[in-house]
């Protein structure tokens, strides 16, 4: 039995919160009605809040917190995430050039014109969306200094998901390579989320690789192509960050009617971790970090409430055993039909006529999973006009009849050609 002491959950951890901050309050408040009292103290003190751990950031050789924001969304008008993530030690901010229309950025730049003194205490990652050569990394960049107010970048993801190593050529080299030596940027890297294991394994055999953010999750671990990929990535000292960790799934299988009813395999993965201490979505996190060669995994935290959970998860000691891993692996296999791996190069070439399969199951994810219907209208808005022709019209039967989930992906195109369009 693990110790008590190391049980961290929800519930728990709110009441600590809650318990700190009204502490401070009544000090504060005990401070200003006696002024003059040799003892009192005039400032008020902030609480003091357990920071995140640190890990590793592969070969660069300095420290990450564990846990990152994600930023996929607009920090301009939510400038309290910024602020109270640091006060919990979550200095690792991830953004991206489109992301919330360029106002995640713009969010940060606010951000720091106001708290100057913070950029130095605070991990920048963005990536470099839609580039299609090194002059567009170049301009996104700049883009990126203006929006942010900084004349660096400490993580620049000059390909923002990847899905053909040979985009990784000596010319994206040549252009990283200047932009550290010019200190444009601390270090290199690029976002992946489909053909993971191709990408990771390609990356592990190059030397200009310093981090790469990766899908993972208690699904993906049931890749079998997967852990050698990631095995050749640490081994060759490139950091590893972990996003997608709660592993939704790309559509709503249940019904209107039954919709809030769990199935049993939900039932018995949730009362798994409800016994250990932590609610399923902590014990998504947990799981990932249980594997010391990722760096950190970055959450999207939209806000406090998300906040503070998964702080509390990455806290918690609590170590995951061999019965929570079996758990997620029965679970995984049970859902596996509602769940799109990212292995695109199998769809592609079954369906070498209509790509943007896999993209299209991501979109279905942000709208049925994450509840982002503008997001994925706007991202399916851009698929070319003739290619959504051919959707209606395409035969899925060997791409469906090669999925390693087996999904019905007819039925999904259809779906998302009457939800997206």
């Amino acid at each position: 039995m693990e110790p008590k002491q190391n049980k961290i959950n929800r519930r728990n951890f709110l009441k600590t919160v809650t318990a700190t901050s009204l502490g401070s309050v009544f000090a504060s408040a005990h401070a200003k009605a006696e002024p003059n009292e040799p003892n009192t103290t005039q400032k008020t003190q902030k609480p003091d809040l357990p920071h995140m751990p640190k890990r590793k950031l592969g070969k660069t050789g300095i420290e990450v917190p564990c846990l990152a924001l994600g930023g996929e969304f607009n920090f301009v008008d939510n400038q309290i995430m910024l602020r109270k993530s640091l006060e919990w030690g979550v200095s690792y901010w991830d953004t991206a050039h489109w992301y919330a229309g360029g106002n995640s950025e713009v969010g940060i730049g606010k951000f720091l014109s106001k708290n100057p003194d913070v950029r130095k205490n605070v991990f920048i990652a963005t990536k470099a969306s839609g580039a299609k050569n090194v002059a567009d990394v170049d301009r996104l960049l700049a883009t990126s200094f203006k929006r942010m107010n900084t004349d660096y970048i400490d993580l620049y993801y000059g390909i923002h998901m990847l899905s053909d190593p040979a985009m990784l050529n000596d010319e994206l080299k040549s252009w990283a390579q200047n932009a550290k030596r010019q200190k444009l940027i601390r270090y290199f890297g690029f976002s992946t989320h489909k053909n993971m294991a191709q990408c990771l394994a390609a990356a592990a055999k190059l030397d200009w690789i310093d981090a790469i953010m990766t899908s993972y999750n208690f699904r993906v671990m049931q890749d079998p192509n997967m852990p050698a990929a990631i095995e050749a990535a640490h081994k060759a000292g490139i950091a590893l960050i972990a996003m997608k960790t709660q592993g939704r799934p790309v559509w709503e299988i249940k019904s209107e009617a039954d919709k809030w009813q769990l199935t049993e395999a939900e039932k018995k993965l949730t009362e798994q971790f409800l016994k250990r201490g932590f609610t399923e979505a902590q014990a998504n996190i947990k799981i990932v970090l249980n594997d010391r060669r990722f760096a950190s995994v970055c959450v999207g935290m939209t806000n406090v409430a998300h906040l503070v959970e998964n702080v509390a998860a990455s806290l918690d000691k609590t170590k995951m055993t061999k019965a929570d891993f079996d758990a997620f692996a029965e679970y995984a296999r049970a859902t596996c039909t509602g769940y799109c791996a990212g292995c695109a190069h199998i769809c592609d070439a079954a369906l070498p006529e209509t790509p943007y399969v896999s993209e299209i199951m991501r979109y279905l994810m942000y709208y049925n999973s994450y509840g982002d219907t503008d997001r994925a209208k706007k991202l399916f808005a851009q698929i070319p006009a003739g290619i959504k022709t051919r959707l209606l019209t395409a035969d899925f039967t060997t791409a469906e009849r090669q999925c390693p989930n087996h999904l019905p992906i007819a039925k999904l195109i259809t779906l998302a050609v009457e939800k997206l369009a």
